[in-house]
């Protein structure tokens, strides 16, 4: 079992009071439950079964990689793919401005928080043994938990080129952990045809 320090629960526990903050909420088992809170929380899960001796660098860089996300909606950015890609890089920003906020409240070093930033930021991706093993899990995530919700709103064509786009970021033993998710007979069979 990984010992953590007191400011590692501090900055988990910040981040989580950030999030609880999301107007979105989510029913599980009946209870409504901030959408940004649970996903920090499966991106944690997700991340100890793939990676079990992660360094708590990118443990805290995993709880925060959505943090306060609802605060710049997709609306606020033009239609199409130009658009889609500005939106994501100005949440990549707010995501590493804010954990860095809380970080260095609870005492961390200004070292260990710009490497969180780099981090979050998706910088060096797949040079950058962290920064992939990062994108994988939330690869990962994605799969096991919100893509059948997703494939149910877009055409088959759309799904299957998101899906292709998402194999293409991961890592060998990303690959291999996602062919692993519990998912439905459905999702297998897109996944089949997007990898064929």
């Amino acid at each position: 079992m990984i010992k953590h320090s007191n400011r590692f629960k501090e900055a988990i526990t910040a981040f989580d009071n950030l999030n609880e903050q999301d107007p979105n909420k989510e029913d599980v088992d009946g209870q409504l439950i901030a959408k940004e809170v649970l996903y920090a929380q499966r991106m944690s899960s997700s991340l100890f079964a793939f990676l079990p001796d992660a360094s708590e660098t990118l443990q805290l860089a995993a709880r925060c990689q959505h943090l306060c996300r609802w605060e710049i909606p997709r609306s606020d950015y033009p239609t199409g793919r130009k658009g889609y890609h500005l939106w994501r890089t100005k949440l990549k920003e707010l995501h590493a401005e804010k954990a860095a906020d809380v970080l260095a409240k609870v005492g961390y070093e200004q070292e260990l928080i710009d490497r969180v930033q780099f981090l979050v930021l998706k910088k060096q991706l797949k040079k950058d043994v962290e920064t992939q093993a990062l994108e994988d899990v939330i690869c990962l995530v994605f799969l096991e938990f919100y893509f059948e919700p997703f494939a149910a709103k877009h055409t088959e064509e759309k799904v299957i080129d998101i899906l292709r786009k998402t194999w293409r970021k991961m890592s060998e033993k990303g690959q291999a952990a996602a062919l692993k998710l519990p998912l439905s007979e459905d999702a297998l069979a897109l996944v089949s045809k997007a990898l064929n």
